[in-house]
């Protein structure tokens, strides 16, 4: 994996789980916050953390922040530092800033600043975990869009012992099966002839209805 250069502004819970995961995969990350006590809690996560305020160019223009390949603005409770250093980030010409939002309208004002990427952590974990509750059997999904879906599936039980071309997924529910994650094994683009052992999850990608019919498979 090619190493980036991550910035993470925002320091609570959410900033330094990001952080932390970026770190651990080998990647160089700066964290920034204006609370000194959360940049000494995050310094075991990150490549260095600074105090700092992003809402000051002055502070971000110090730290190099254009030489980041990515800037992630985790701040949570103050909506309007999160939106000014948005506007800051665009303004300094950032490549590719993602942003931490509360609301759907607080989304939308961070999309019409400039924003690449919107994320709303309590909504989609709140999906997360109703879609988990109703499809047993999904592991982990990612929104490709609003009505296509990448997710790990469990096999059912029932299509254990067969193959692909026997089950035909892709002609029965309308789902494909790119990925077969097997122990440590992953295999790509299976084979018609792939035999589904009892433990393998699939990946696989489909419209969310139909992979939610798919998923509730006993």
């Amino acid at each position: 994996m090619a190493v980036k250069q991550y910035v993470v502004i925002g320091l609570g819970r959410f900033g330094t789980s990001i952080a932390r995961r970026l770190h651990e995969a080998g990647q160089e990350v700066l964290g920034i916050d204006i609370d000194e006590e959360s940049v000494e809690d995050a310094e075991g996560y990150v490549t260095l953390a600074v105090v700092a305020d992003s809402t000051e160019e002055k502070a971000l223009t110090s730290v190099g922040i254009k030489n980041f390949d990515c800037v992630i603005v985790a701040i949570g409770d103050d909506i309007q530092s999160n939106i000014l250093t948005v506007m800051l980030l665009k303004n300094l010409g950032i490549r590719k800033i993602i942003a931490k939002a509360q609301s759907k309208r607080h989304g939308q004002v961070l999309d019409a600043i400039g924003a690449h990427w919107v994320i709303y952590p309590e909504r989609d974990m709140g999906e997360r975990v109703a879609n988990q509750l109703l499809s047993p059997n999904m592991l982990n999904y990612i929104e490709l869009s609003k009505n296509y879906n990448l997710e790990e599936i469990i096999v059912p039980s029932k299509m254990a012992g067969k193959n692909l071309r026997e089950l035909d997924v892709r002609a029965k529910y309308n789902v494909s099966v790119i990925a077969i994650v097997r122990s440590d094994d992953i295999i790509i683009s299976p084979s018609p002839e792939e035999l589904l052992q009892k433990e393998d999850i699939l990946v696989t990608i489909g419209n969310r209805k139909d992979l939610a019919e798919f998923s509730s498979i006993e």
